[in-house]
């Protein structure tokens, strides 16, 4: 053989090698075959599994969709779906995790018996939490995913709809695991049982939750950045003792005069006449709002002529109104505490109208100071001072439950990515504490292209629902940016009616808007371009 064939030869073996290794990993959606639980260990004899302070109760296999969620007080929507059919087997793992005496943090961990993708996938909760995160986990093991999710050390009360915590009280122990040692001692618990069951642990690892779930992985980028290569975080409640202050604050401002209160129907009033004067103001007539923060309603043109009526708002009405828009400042110190919401939130609203003055006692106003600040259920919530009851709860919670630190620096050292987002009409957290945690994040690191983008969503409502474009690929957003490299500077998003699309957007990095194009079908996403506000 010369040496020219030789050469020849030995670059085609080189490049056939590169193509090989690259079906195994240079894509996040190729097909990726990992060792087998019969090359490691069984997925029964996981039971044995010995791990600090955590004792394994089920370690099963389960069949191609048979599985079924056992009941659990506070769930969400999501236990009524049909979450489970499409699952494949899997390992199923539960078990509790006690790393202090006051401690049980349940948590489980599924892994697909065949076509593992090689990735780990951490879900979050929703609401106090409460619940393992059954239907989240499903999504995760459908796609291929090892997943795990946990209760975060406490079990849902029947009430939590109204914000009951009554464990909370005496046991700051599970405060601590609910704000941020459950997730990561799950996340760890997790690799290591990934480890044992495949023979080695996940390529890579994210982090995938909305609302409570947004603050616990804005929690882990800050307190346990090497735990997640990516973590996707949606409408966070990450600035959890001011958001909280501020909804007893709001509570009692109504109970003080209950002439303010807006019942559901006026939101819809409201929304219909906001959308009137500030729709059209990017272009396009649309429904949604494309940048709120631009948008200042004049709701005096709906001030009552005489009396209360059904088509008007009173003047107590307006002024709750400029109140639900303008941030709450400390009155001693001038310094803004949680931003106000944006306009567009109103039709949000209207499905989930602030609690009526007659209904406020059935509520379990300032449930937050009862349980987590004051730990005393029959704390009187009409006493509530913001001078003097902010400030104690700052200095017992804020270091547990508020994930607002803007230095990510260890994270971006970790080679992590990070995509925020928050829809522009979300009537719960302010969308606009993500923008200002995002602009307290620039201010101390510069610019965060590389590692963390904001998305703004615009008609998106709390974690999704509403007019706007609520439904993208945030999982595959996140995986092209940790795998490829492949920065999101923008993100299809689209907007479903009966189970169909009819409209697409681009979702542009935040402070980026998407602006039309001035031709084709102003429900195309090709036609709109990223671009500064």
């Amino acid at each position: 053989m010369s040496s020219k064939t030789s050469s020849f030869t030995i670059i085609r073996r080189v490049i056939g090698a590169y193509v090989f290794m690259c079906v195994l990993g240079c894509w996040p959606n190729a097909a990726f075959s990992s060792t087998t639980p019969s090359t490691a260990t069984s997925c029964d004899s996981l039971k044995t599994l010995k791990l600090p302070y955590t004792t394994i109760s089920i370690a099963e296999q389960v069949a191609a969709g048979v599985f079924h969620a056992p009941p659990q007080i506070g769930e969400g929507p999501m236990r009524d779906a049909d979450a489970f059919a499409q699952m494949p087997s899997f390992c199923r793992l539960a078990g509790d995790i006690r790393p202090t005496a006051d401690s049980e943090i349940r948590f489980e961990v599924w892994m697909p018996l065949e076509s593992w993708n090689g990735r780990y996938q951490g879900v979050g909760n929703s609401g106090l939490a409460g619940t393992i995160s059954y239907g989240s986990m499903a999504q995760a093991l459908t796609q291929g995913y090892a997943t795990a999710s946990t209760d975060t050390g406490h079990l849902a009360e029947a009430s939590q709809g109204q914000g009951i915590a009554s464990w909370a009280v005496g046991h700051p122990e599970k405060v601590i695991d609910f704000g941020y040692r459950s997730v990561h001692e799950t996340t760890i618990k997790a690799k290591a049982v990934i480890a044992a069951f495949y023979g080695s642990g996940p390529r890579y690892s994210y982090w995938n939750g909305c609302s409570e779930g947004g603050r616990q992985g804005m929690g882990e980028a800050q307190r346990y950045p090497s735990d997640f290569d990516g973590i996707l975080a949606g409408s966070p409640v990450f600035n959890f003792v001011h958001s909280k202050t501020r909804g007893t604050w709001s509570d009692q401002s109504t109970s003080k005069n209950p002439a303010s209160y807006i019942p559901a129907a006026k939101y819809k009033l409201i929304s219909i006449a906001v959308m009137a004067q500030c729709d059209a103001e990017d272009g396009v007539k649309d429904g949604v709002i494309n940048n709120p923060p631009s948008c200042h309603p004049d709701l005096s043109l709906l001030l009552c002529k005489g009396g209360d009526a059904a088509d008007c708002l009173t003047a107590p009405q307006i002024e709750e109104m400029k109140t639900e828009y303008s941030d709450l400042v400390d009155p001693a110190t001038g310094v803004g505490i949680f931003p106000g919401h944006s306009p567009g939130f109103e039709m949000m609203r209207s499905a989930h109208p602030a609690t009526s003055p007659a209904d406020m006692k059935q509520a379990n106003p300032g449930s937050f100071f009862k349980y987590f600040v004051y730990e005393n259920p029959e704390w009187d919530w009409t006493t509530f001072n913001l001078k003097t009851d902010l400030p104690v709860a700052d200095k017992k919670l804020a270091a547990i439950l508020a994930d607002y630190d803007p230095n990510l620096k260890a994270f971006k050292a970790h080679g992590g990515k990070l995509i925020q987002y928050h829809g522009w009409s979300d009537a719960q957290p302010s969308p606009l504490s993500s923008v200002e945690y995002f602009n307290r994040v620039q201010a101390t690191m510069g610019d965060t292209r590389d590692f963390y983008r904001l998305f703004m969503v615009p008609g998106m409502g709390h974690c999704g629902s509403g007019l706007g474009t609520d439904k993208f690929d945030k999982i595959g957003a996140i995986t092209d940016w940790v795998e490829r490299g492949k920065a999101p500077d923008e993100i299809i998003a689209s907007h479903m009616t009966n189970g169909k699309v009819d409209r697409s957007r681009p979702l542009c990095p935040h402070p980026q808007i998407a602006k039309y194009k001035g031709s084709g079908s102003t429900d195309a996403a090709a036609n709109f371009v990223c671009v500064a506000p």
